[in-house]
């Protein structure tokens, strides 16, 4: 076997896996947000749609991704489309984390009660540094990057 077939296989494997997600669970859709509008805590469509952490100015030509305003402080905002979920902790500090379970690969769908909510299994991460808040999620959400200027949150 050449390494161009296995090369081929390991791609259409990782493919198929993405695209499958995870398995209901007999509750709700069982799989990820087909929106690519980013999503409140209360499960309404925002304006904007943020990412990551950091706290420097944007780098020149890079589009906004919301205000500061559209981020609720103590929850979150979800971006499906861009698989990201940008948290406020507490006024004026903006976190951001990959918006894919590390259970199975769902999509995020809502932050609420301190919590990022994964509606597969029922993973909940902290907002204040992704960590496992609940379980069967086996690691922490992974860190994006953001630059917040002003009232602009954008990616890194």
């Amino acid at each position: 076997m050449t390494s161009r077939a296995t090369n081929r296989r390991a791609v259409l494997f990782a493919a198929a896996a993405l695209t499958t997600g995870c398995g209901s669970d007999g509750g709700g859709d069982g799989g990820t947000a087909t929106s690519s509008a980013p999503v409140n805590a209360d499960g309404s469509a925002t304006a904007g749609t943020p990412t990551g952490s950091a706290a420097s100015p944007a780098p020149s030509g890079a589009a906004p991704l919301a205000k500061t305003t559209d981020v609720p402080v103590g929850g979150g905002t979800v971006f499906t489309e861009q698989k990201v979920v940008v948290t406020q902790p507490t006024a004026g500090e903006f976190k951001a984390f990959s918006a894919i379970c590390t259970h199975q690969g769902c999509l995020v769908n809502k932050v609420a009660d301190g919590t990022i909510d994964c509606p597969c299994h029922g993973s909940k991460y902290r907002i204040a540094d992704g960590s496992v808040a609940a379980g069967p999620a086996p690691r922490p959400l992974p860190a994006e990057q953001i630059n917040v200027s002003g009232e602009s949150i954008t990616l890194a």
